[in-house]
């Protein structure tokens, strides 16, 4: 749909403003609008009506959504290159047509200054880069006299490095402001109680609170509470660092243990692009193996054109050719095709709401054999149900679940939400009644309340580790409960008080996610869990996996991936909570659920929105595709510019027209680099 506003200027900043605001609803699934012609482009789901109400309510005038707007923008860096672009031709025509043969003669001698001092630096360096042999062009030419040809070859350089700068700048802004749309949620303390809200609408001065297994949002001060904050991801320290009152905590970090309120130093969305780009660039230093490759064969290739041009003017005393041959070079396309094209990717996982954070987690994507999931929100769907609730101990059901939801509010785990979901469905208040809630990874949550300790989490976790025991007479009511559904243990001062029974229903797509990945290259399915073996290999047989392994604790994950990394696997896991980290952390590739666990999140090289396991497939089919371009860009790239060396050597093609056609080549394969690799989503 195309709409057309009216009686509002359209300035940069609006139409940015406009385009994020679109391109974050939940029913637009793409959003553009031309600030030169005021218009807005739509592709949406669902109604009609429903899109041209989402436009109608839109104000220019909300200061709440400024900061979706990034710092630096797309509009701004393509009006700005333009203007370069336009004044460089501008320029040359100009001095072609009025400027009297002296003054472009001296004009030209003072423009080729900068680039032959380029050549000298890489000299004195002591490297032979590309900068060398477009010196030793430049100044070969001059030397000849050959005024127009010098030129043309700065000219062409010029533009050469204009649009490399251009579209690698376009690049990193459009994949920075594609995940800059991912908005986190936090929990900010008002004087009516905790409430959530997207990260963007946090101001300076507001109370966030942050617990075991979050990451903090923002720059802030510890205003009350306790945390060991792991900051790896910060200063690169191995061991969680204590934090107390009127500590400083950093945004990005996470909170391993305990709980703490901090006030925010600035507004939610401040800086968040910056904070983007700069993950981006760090991902950067983990390019694929490939590109590497790559990038290394453009350096070595240097002195074989420098050789291949000394060889052409021995044998055949012919300068013309000589500079031919010095016009063209490996270096630019390699250089700048590879890296885009990974860029590109990334964008278009982006586009997919997965968040890929560096080129070598595509490309062992792309080798992957083996995906390790984990069960509860990632094979099953991430909103289970709570279906029956059966209280033990002369408790009521009531009770049971407003203290279970009281307890598991504020942990991210699809489990705890179906219980905190449930208690409200039933208009059950759970207002805070424990105290300090200790988090035991894998197990469960114990905390005290009225003086009683309360614990709740799994079987193993109540009546293995904490000695609970089933209150007398009600053994039979404890067998009776259905094995069809996944529990929940609640009990206090050692006795079962309360066991809540939930539906885990197996996601519709799984079976077939698991058929079309191994279609991609995937030759080994496995899932892994805490549940029962009873439960996980009910889902195991109708989802189709290769190997199942129930019961397991996060170690026993960390320890499986391992070993079938040492078999020489290479070793996907998918997981979202804080019990998958070490698995994830262990694997070649870590993927992490985005609605599950900061620290998951985190610790994972990938994480994904997963409303459809379908994006996995989506997944695997771009990194494969990469692969493939990366690898065709190579062969063009060599075979390209071999033939205009050789024709080059035989005179064929003078200098200026091998510049043209070698900054031609490379833009074209920089832009192909820069499409979409998927045509369309692939079909399950």
């Amino acid at each position: 749909m195309r709409v057309h506003v009216c009686a509002v200027q359209m300035t940069l900043h609006r139409a940015d403003v406009l385009e994020a605001y679109l391109n974050g609803q939940d029913n637009i699934q793409k959003a553009t609008v031309y600030e030169r012609t005021g218009d807005v482009v739509l592709t949406y789901r669902g109604s009609r009506k429903d899109a041209v109400a989402l436009l109608a309510a839109y104000r220019f005038d909300n200061e709440e959504l400024e900061v979706l707007v990034t710092s630096h923008d797309s509009r701004k860096i393509n009006q700005e290159y333009q203007e370069k672009m336009v004044n460089l031709v501008a320029g040359r025509v100009f001095r072609k047509v009025f400027l009297p043969a002296p003054i472009a003669a001296a004009y030209t001698v003072w423009r080729s200054i900068a680039f032959v001092w380029k050549g000298i630096r890489c000299l004195l360096h002591r490297k032979l880069e590309v900068e060398v042999l477009d010196a030793l062009s430049i100044t070969a030419s001059l030397l000849r006299g050959d005024y127009s040809t010098a030129g043309s070859v700065m000219f062409l350089l010029t533009v050469g490095s204009l649009l490399e700068e251009w579209t690698r700048k376009k690049s990193l802004d459009d994949l920075a402001r594609s995940m800059a749309l991912n908005v986190d949620k936090v929990w900010v303390r008002t004087p009516q109680g905790e409430v959530l809200v997207p990260l963007t609408r946090v101001h300076a001065g507001d109370e966030v609170v942050v617990r075991s297994g979050n990451m903090i949002p923002l720059d802030g001060m510890v205003l009350e509470g306790e945390a060991m904050v792991n900051q790896a991801a910060l200063t690169g320290e191995s061991m969680p660092v204590r934090k107390t009152t009127g500590a400083t905590v950093y945004a990005g970090t996470v909170v391993e243990e305990g709980e703490c309120v901090l006030v925010a130093k600035a507004e939610g969305g401040a800086n968040r692009y910056d904070k983007i780009v700069a993950m981006i660039e760090e991902s950067e230093k983990l390019k694929s193996g490939t590109e590497n490759r790559a990038l290394q064969l453009a350096d070595r290739l240097v002195p074989w054109c420098l050789a291949g041009t000394v060889a052409t003017y021995a044998f055949t005393r012919n300068v013309t050719r000589a500079i031919s041959i010095l016009m063209v070079d490996f270096s630019c396309a390699l250089k700048l095709s590879m890296p885009l094209a990974v860029l590109s990717a990334m964008r278009e996982c982006g586009e997919y709401h997965i968040t890929v954070k560096g080129g070598k987690y595509l490309e062992a994507l792309a080798k992957a054999d083996t995906i390790v999931f984990d069960k509860t929100g990632t094979l099953t769907r991430a909103t289970p149900q709570v279906v029956q609730v059966v209280p033990f101990s002369g408790c009521g059901e009531q009770e049971v679940l407003q203290l279970a939801a009281c307890l598991e509010e504020h942990f991210p785990h699809s489990m705890a939400n179906a219980v905190v979901r449930a208690a409200k469905e039933r208009g059950i208040s759970h207002e805070e009644m424990h105290s300090e809630v200790e988090y035991i990874v894998a197990h469960g949550i114990a905390s005290r309340v009225g003086g009683k300790r309360v614990v709740i989490g799994s079987a193993h976790f109540i009546f293995e580790d904490e000695g609970c025991t089933i209150p007398a007479g009600e053994q039979a009511k404890f067998d009776a409960l259905d094995p069809q559904y996944s529990h929940l243990y609640l009990a206090a001062s050692g006795v079962l008080a309360g066991v809540i029974c939930i539906a885990d229903p197996l996601r519709p797509e799984a079976a077939q996610v698991l058929r079309q990945l191994q279609k991609l290259g995937i030759t080994q399915t496995v899932m892994m869990t805490g549940d029962s073996d009873r439960t996980a290999r009910a889902i195991a047989a109708q989802v189709g996996v290769d190997r199942c392994f129930a019961e397991v604790l996060p170690e026993d994950k960390a320890a499986f991936v391992r070993d079938a990394k040492a078999e020489g696997h290479t070793v996907v896991m998918i997981g979202d909570g804080i019990n998958d980290s070490p698995a994830l952390s262990a694997a070649d590739i870590g993927i992490a659920i985005h609605s599950g666990a900061a620290i998951a999140r985190e610790i994972a090289d990938v994480t994904i929105r997963a409303d459809s396991l379908e994006e996995l497939v989506t997944l695997k089919a771009i990194a494969n595709a990469l692969q493939k371009r990366v690898g065709s860009n190579y062969r063009f790239v060599l075979s390209f510019n071999s033939a205009l060396i050789l024709l080059g050597a035989l005179g064929i093609l003078p200098p200026a027209t091998s510049a043209m056609l070698h900054n031609l080549s490379t833009l074209g394969i920089s832009l192909r680099s820069m499409t979409d690799l998927l045509e369309q989503k692939p079909s399950l």
